[in-house]
């Protein structure tokens, strides 16, 4: 062959092997990516390519960052199973393709991302979760669980609290559902077959947490016959099968909570509260993200010239402040309800809201009247100018809740139970009551488009 020019037979045995790893390279950084769909509340989604050993704290983070929210640490990821009519939290250290792998390949199965306010609360109001009627020492001690240590009690491996009480549970192979009394160990669910006896050979073995996770029905009365829609399950992740769900029943919505969080924590431990501990710590680099991600840096270019953020206080303050500008300009751009003179005038908490569909000002109680399941919130409180109060109609009649400003050191919250749960704005407290019951007869479900006088 002429020079330069390499014949097959002249061909160098190391360049093939130089591109044979290229090519092996090239193939697994690929396979390192992966294309997945979370829906948003609003049953919009968005897919993204992310890698395969990414959490759910991950995806909650990349979705905070690409839907220009406001961190509050309550954003998270649910796994919706349509079929069976079930979702869980997925716990933020979880690794999400080892979710996605347990789903079968013809499901209807989703990965929505929403807040969930009392993902951690239990951390800070432990008697809200555990009433005394239902937490005890372990049979063997015969004792009475103090609350004030009540988490390190969970948390402990060595200690055996214990949770009871009655629950309905489905007859295995038949539609109808019966009471018994359960007894939750670190060992697992246990029903008695005789009374509230918790003698060892009254009490029949359940499930375990070990390979299974915990999920709440969602519609518990219309899709499995329940006699309360305040429904959970257990749910293996060795079987798939809708007949091995281990479906359960609570008489109310605080006896549901507490099963479904000690389940929680009997399962994971002290990994929730690391978890619970992570986002308040200084934040280190994750390995999850990609080169560019990590290169990123806070600049502030109020000034003349730019400078490099190095303070992680303040790169935080900037985030949070250039999140709150986007929301309110994002409200005077969408609805045509916000006045052009808010929108040149210093951020306030009154420009956030007004843009809202379900925000009604100039209103009086007399005149608000929300058609049946259905909220509005009322400016201008006819007892005190400086409330609001939020209007919504339940068992057809109208209710009013005054929302109080509560005033700490110089910073200003919203409150409907006299400052014990406080909101930074009205659109962050309607959010909350939308997910949550809290004070109010019923959760908060759709607003009025249209008032009846």
């Amino acid at each position: 062959p002429p020079p330069g020019v390499c014949g097959a037979e002249q061909a160098d045995p190391g360049l093939f092997l130089l591109e044979e790893k290229f090519v092996s390279m090239c193939f697994f950084f690929l396979s390192s990516l992966q294309v997945i769909k979370v829906y948003n509340e609003d049953n919009t989604s968005r897919a993204v390519e992310v890698p395969t050993d990414i959490t759910a704290r991950d995806i909650c983070q990349l979705f905070v960052m690409k839907n220009h929210c406001i961190d509050d640490h309550s954003w998270t990821l649910f796994e919706q199973l349509s079929h069976p009519g079930i979702e869980r939290t997925i716990e933020d250290h979880e690794s999400v393709m080892e979710v996605l792998s347990g789903w079968g390949m013809d499901t209807d199965s989703r990965l929505y991302f929403r807040k969930n306010y009392a993902k951690y609360e239990f951390f800070n109001k432990p008697l809200d979760f555990f009433p005394d009627h239902m937490v005890s020492l372990s049979s063997e001690t015969n004792g009475i669980m103090n609350h004030s240590q009540l988490i390190q009690t969970f948390l402990n491996s060595s200690t055996c609290p214990e949770i009871h009480g009655h629950l309905h549970a489905k007859e295995q192979g038949r539609k109808s559902w019966k009471k018994f009394y359960f007894v939750l160990r670190r060992s697992g669910l246990y029903f008695s077959n005789k009374g509230t006896s918790k003698e060892p050979r009254h009490l029949q073995f359940i499930a375990e947490f070990s390979d299974g996770d915990v999920y709440t029905l969602l519609s518990a009365k219309k899709l499995h016959g329940a006699p309360t829609d305040y429904g959970f399950c257990v749910k293996s992740t060795k079987h798939g099968s809708p007949r091995d769900l281990k479906l359960l029943c609570a008489d109310d919505e605080q006896t549901r909570t507490c099963w479904v969080t000690a389940m929680r924590l009997f399962k994971y431990g002290l990994q929730l509260y690391q978890n619970f501990i992570q986002p308040h710590q200084k934040q280190k680099t994750s390995p999850m993200r990609s080169i560019s991600e990590n290169s990123l840096v806070a600049m502030d270019f109020s000034g003349h010239k730019s400078r490099v953020i190095e303070n992680p206080s303040e790169a935080l303050s900037v985030a949070v402040e250039e999140g709150l500008s986007w929301r309110r300009k994002s409200c005077h751009r969408l609805s045509s309800h916000g006045s052009p003179s808010t929108s040149q005038s210093p951020m306030s908490n009154i420009a956030l809201h007004m843009a809202q569909p379900w925000f009604q000002s100039k209103l009086s109680r007399d005149e608000a009247h929300p058609a049946s399941d259905t909220f509005l919130c009322v400016l201008d409180s006819q007892s005190n100018p400086k409330t609001f109060v939020l209007s919504l109609c339940h068992t057809q009649r109208i209710k009013h809740f005054q929302i109080l400003p509560v005033d700490d050191e110089g910073d200003l919250f919203y409150s409907l139970d006299d400052g014990h749960t406080r909101f930074t704005d009205l659109i962050q407290l309607v959010e909350f009551y939308q997910l949550n019951r809290g004070v109010l007869p019923c959760k908060l479900k759709h607003h009025c488009a249209r008032i009846t006088l």
